[in-house]
């Protein structure tokens, strides 16, 4: 498999290493030639001297021939414009990473449904540490068929939750209204701007897929 990074921060190069280990096709895009000089005697990839945000460079890296194009900079709104312009030029998956919470909800509604926010998660890990609790990842949890979608709530689908006429062998699991965590039952109401984690079968992914996917988002602003 082939992946693209944006950046040449802490967080890609350690991802970048173990995929190099593993036998993995590595390309990093970094405006630094000074650093691109410096990894490039210890990194045996590609390398890419740019701005990792700009269309020319992104074609540059190929994105028919690449599985994953990670934006993993140190700047929230870099990261999230690049996705963006990688999602546009056709790469098969995009992974945005962000500091801020807060830009969370705005790359659910623009469809970077693969956003990660590192602090939060080991923030959670080392509470979770704490407390005793054994620690599971949802992707070990999620077997067989079953699959995870989120969206947002539109204005016009304010309401009961059961009146989101899900697919069969689909189910809200919860909801986050202003960051904050909630288990709706089916007769409590969903507000607009709600995210919603559903679990469904990986079957019903095309149809949730149309009804609330990137291109459904973007028309309200996703």
């Amino acid at each position: 498999m082939r992946a693209v990074f944006i950046g040449a921060a802490a967080v890609a190069l350690m991802t970048a290493r173990t995929l190099l280990k593993r036998g993995h096709d590595v390309v990093i895009i970094e405006r630094d030639k000074e650093r691109i000089d410096a990894l490039g005697e210890e990194l045996d990839c590609g390398f890419i001297h740019g701005d990792g945000g700009k269309p020319a460079i992104l074609r540059e890296a190929d994105p028919e021939n690449t599985d994953f194009l990670f934006c993993l900079t140190d700047n929230d709104q870099s990261n999230i414009i690049a996705s963006l312009v990688g999602r546009s030029l056709g790469y098969k998956r995009v992974v945005t990473r962000i500091e801020d919470p807060e830009f969370e909800h705005i790359c659910i509604e623009l469809g970077l449904e693969d956003t990660i926010v590192p602090a939060r998660t080991i923030g959670r890990y080392l509470a979770d540490m704490f407390a005793g609790h054994d620690l599971l990842e949802l992707s070990a949890m999620l077997k067989d068929e079953a699959r995870v979608f989120t969206f947002v709530v539109k204005q016009e689908e304010a309401g009961a939750t059961q009146a989101l006429d899900l697919p069969k062998d689909s189910r809200v699991v919860c909801c986050y209204r202003g960051g904050k965590f909630m288990l709706p039952k089916a007769e409590d109401a969903l507000h607009a701007d709600d995210e919603v984690v559903v679990i469904t079968h990986s079957r019903n992914l095309p149809a949730l897929e149309e009804r609330w996917g990137p291109r459904k988002q973007r028309r309200r602003g996703h």
